[in-house]
């Protein structure tokens, strides 16, 4: 198994590196791959360096799988160069989520979807991965008619820049933003640019990639994004509206054996999902169940997961995992 991962300097490509080693994918060569200047530097898996390589290197390899971390212009100039070699190209920007020839993949809830002639698939947004992870099994249930969701998401999630911020305004330094305006002690209610009807882009991506990845156009979705002064994780306040009414005995069994998903919802006690309890972790938390009593079928979670793990990393290799286990890497 010759894989590849393209971005492998940046906080999803660590964080890829990181996984590859916990879950023990087998891997026979890897090719780590960035940008030109890191090329020649030496990062350390599984107890041995290896050396960065740049583009062509890697495509000339003709790596089995290739994970892709770099951005949407890299992705869409250098996927299709890997797939024409026959690697299967798993991409986590947004390039391809869209395409209506590729598929938009999260494990737990639509993999069935892949076959062995797909060789570029795409791995959603972080915040949609998360929210799907956590509805799938209700949706299938009791059908959802509408979702509500607000969002606070980790300053990671921007990347290594905004993780430098957010730790410069805390420590009072001077250094290079990643945000217009101050991170600490401060929310900023946009992620990514604004669109003509006045929602951000990542708004968007979480509307019309939540009803591509439940095969279901009919799902109403509306999305507010915020970034927070946070580290771990992204939460999630959800508001669902199903077809079909529920009782929270069956909606909290539902997702205590939904695959993937933690339950953590006891307010006698005080427990419910943080970023601090998602942090390093691959599930999706999920607390503050709990009826909509100004609406009827509706319910209200609170979700949490870590945005460069099972929002990034860990959804890209759960994607590879299930191509061998289906023999279409071999």
């Amino acid at each position: 198994m010759k894989l590849a991962v393209v971005g492998a300097t940046g906080l999803v490509g660590s964080k890829m590196l990181q996984v590859l080693e916990e879950r023990n994918f087998p891997i026979s060569a890897l090719y780590l791959v960035a940008s030109a200047r890191s090329v020649g530097n030496l990062l350390t898996f599984r107890g041995e360096s290896h050396a960065i390589i740049g583009m062509e290197t890697a495509v000339e390899a003709s790596p089995d799988v290739a994970i892709f971390s770099a951005g949407g212009s890299v992705s869409k100039e250098w996927a299709p160069r890997f797939a024409e070699k026959g690697t299967v190209v798993i991409d986590n920007s947004s390039a391809w989520r869209m395409d209506p020839e590729k598929k938009l993949v999260v494990p737990e809830v639509n993999a069935e979807v892949l076959t062995s002639s797909d060789k570029i698939i795409a791995n959603p947004n972080c915040s949609t991965i998360q929210m799907v992870v956590a509805l799938k099994p209700l949706h299938d249930h009791y059908h959802i008619k509408r979702i509500v969701v607000s969002t606070y998401q980790s300053v990671t999630g921007t990347g290594v820049k905004a993780v430098n911020q957010l730790m410069d305004e805390r420590a009072g330094k001077s250094g290079e933003r990643a945000y217009p305006y101050q991170i600490d002690l401060n929310l900023i209610p946009q992620i990514d640019v604004f669109t003509d009807n006045g929602y951000t882009k990542e708004e968007m991506k979480m509307v019309l990639e939540t009803k591509k990845i439940m095969g279901d156009e009919h799902i109403r979705v509306t999305a507010t994004t915020v970034r927070v002064p946070v580290m771990g994780g992204h939460s999630e306040a959800i508001n669902v509206e199903f077809e079909r009414d529920f009782d929270l005995a069956t909606v909290r069994e539902l997702l205590e054996k939904a695959p993937g998903v933690v339950v953590v919802d006891d307010p006698s006690t005080l427990q419910y999902p943080m970023p601090l309890m998602a942090h390093d972790k691959d599930a999706v938390f999920v607390g503050r169940i709990r009826r909509d009593e100004s609406q009827p079928k509706t319910l209200n979670l609170w979700v949490v997961s870590d945005n460069l793990r099972k929002g990034a990393a860990t959804n890209a290799i759960q994607i590879a995992e299930f191509l061998v286990a289906q023999g279409f890497l071999q």
